[in-house]
C-alpha cells in the first residue's frame, strides 16, 4: 500500500456536533469548473450499533452543500426537490418504520417526464433517489437545469417496472436523447440486490431494461459507479458482499456494445471492510481512470487504486487519509477538478459525530 503523498488536502464540508451527516454515494456529486455540489442525509447521532451511530427515531433529510472554489470552501443549502411521502429521501433503512417515506407516498407524486433531457448539457445534472432497499423499493429521478439551485421531480422511470428498484445515481450519457442509467434492483426473493443495465432513447421520456449484469447469486452486488472511454467501451464497478459481518469487495464488468451485454473484468478492490463499501469511478485522460472506496476494516479509510490501461490492471491500494475512529465511513463521490486533481468527498468520523468531508487528490 502507498502512502498519502497524493493528498493535496482536507476539507470539512458539512460537520455539526450531535449531527449525523453521511452517504453521498447514495445522492451524487458534480462539478462545472469550480462550482460544486453535492447532496446527502442529514439526521442525528445516536447509540452506537454494530456499524452506525445513528438516531432511528430522527429523520435523514436531504441536505446539499455548495462550493464555489473548486472544494476549499463549502456552504450549506437546502435540497429544494419534492420529496415523495414528505419524509427522508433515500433513507428508509435508516429509521423507524414510522418514519419511512415508501409506504406514504402518494398516487400522482412521481410523475412521467414531459421535457426531454439533453444529457450532453453541461449544466444539466440528474440524482436518481429511492425509498428503500428490498423488493418494496421504488426508484425515481431529478433533473437540475441550473447547476442544483432548482430540482424538477420526482420523475418515474416510465416503462420499468420500478418494484424493487433501489437505484443511486450511475449514468452514462450516449447522445443528447440516449442515455444509459446503471441501477440496482432486488433479487428474485425480493432481498437486495443485483445490478441492471436501464435504457433512455428519448431523453428520459421512456425507459426499459437492457440487461443484467453477470452475477453469481450469492450475498449482493450494488451501486455501480460507470465510465465510457474514448472507444465507447464501458466499465461499471459494482459493490460485492456477503452479509453485513464479512469483507466486502468490488467487482468489475465491461461491455463493448452499449450495455447490451457485460464481460467480467476481474476484482479491482479484494477487500473493503466488513460490511463492504461502494466505489467511486472518475475517467482521467487517455485510458486512465481513479476508483474511490472507503475502507471499513483495521485502520478505517479512504483509498483509491488507480488503472492506467482502461481498468485491465490496478495499481496498489493507495491511502488518501486513514485517521477515522471508526469504520462508520466511506460512500464516496468524486469529479475531476480542472487542474487534474481529484476531488472526493465521503462521510467520516473521529469517533463522533458524522460529517461530510472532501479531499483532493493528485492523480
Amino acid at each position: 500500500m502507498t502512502g498519502v503523498n497524493n493528498v493535496v488536502r482536507h476539507r470539512d464540508v458539512f460537520r455539526r456536533p450531535g449531527h449525523f451527516a453521511a452517504w453521498p454515494a447514495n445522492y451524487g456529486l458534480w462539478g462545472w469548473e469550480n462550482e460544486l455540489a453535492v447532496v446527502f442525509a442529514d439526521g442525528k447521532l445516536g447509540a452506537q450499533g454494530a456499524l452506525h451511530a445513528r438516531d432511528k427515531a430522527h429523520e435523514f433529510r436531504p441536505l446539499q452543500a455548495r462550493s464555489m472554489d473548486g472544494g476549499e470552501t463549502w456552504s450549506a443549502e437546502p435540497f429544494t426537490g419534492f420529496i415523495p411521502g414528505g419524509k427522508g429521501l433515500s433513507a428508509d433503512e435508516h429509521v423507524a418504520a414510522e418514519l419511512r417515506s415508501g409506504p406514504r407516498i402518494a398516487d400522482g407524486e412521481i410523475i412521467p417526464l414531459s421535457k426531454p433531457i439533453n444529457f450532453k448539457d453541461r449544466e444539466v445534472a440528474l440524482m436518481v433517489a429511492r425509498t428503500g432497499l428490498d423488493g418494496r423499493a421504488r426508484s425515481w429521478f431529478y433533473v437540475t437545469r441550473n447547476r442544483g439551485r432548482k430540482w424538477e421531480g420526482p420523475f418515474s422511470f416510465t416503462g420499468l417496472h420500478d418494484a424493487g428498484l433501489a437505484s443511486r445515481t450511475d449514468v452514462i450519457p450516449l447522445s443528447e436523447s440516449h442515455a444509459l442509467f446503471m441501477m440496482t434492483a432486488s433479487k428474485e426473493d425480493g432481498t437486495e440486490g443485483r445490478c441492471l443495465c436501464a435504457e433512455t432513447t428519448d431523453g428520459g421520456l421512456s425507459f426499459h431494461r437492457k440487461s443484467f449484469l453477470p452475477f453469481d447469486g450469492e450475498g449482493y452486488a450494488i451501486m455501480p459507479s460507470s465510465a465510457r472511454f474514448s472507444d465507447g467501451s464501458i466499465l461499471s464497478v459494482i459493490r460485492r458482499g456477503k452479509t453485513a459481518d464479512r469483507p466486502g469487495w468490488l467487482e468489475a464488468f465491461r461491455s463493448e456494445d452499449e450495455g447490451t451485454t457485460w464481460q467480467a473484468a476481474g476484482i479491482p478492490v479484494e477487500d473493503t471492510g466488513m460490511g463492504g463499501n461502494p466505489g467511486s469511478l472518475a475517467l482521467l485522460e487517455g485510458e486512465r481512470v481513479a476508483l474511490v472506496y472507503g475502507y471499513r476494516g483495521d485502520n478505517p479509510g479512504i483509498r483509491m487504486v488507480t488503472s492506467s490501461n482502461g481498468g485491465r490492471d490496478w495499481s496498489e491500494s493507495i491511502d488518501i487519509r486513514r485517521d477515522a475512529e471508526l469504520p462508520d465511513i466511506g460512500y464516496p463521490r468524486c469529479v475531476v477538478l480542472r487542474d487534474a486533481c481529484l476531488l472526493v468527498v465521503y462521510y467520516y468520523n473521529f469517533g463522533k459525530e458524522r460529517f461530510i468531508a472532501a479531499s483532493t487528490v493528485r492523480v
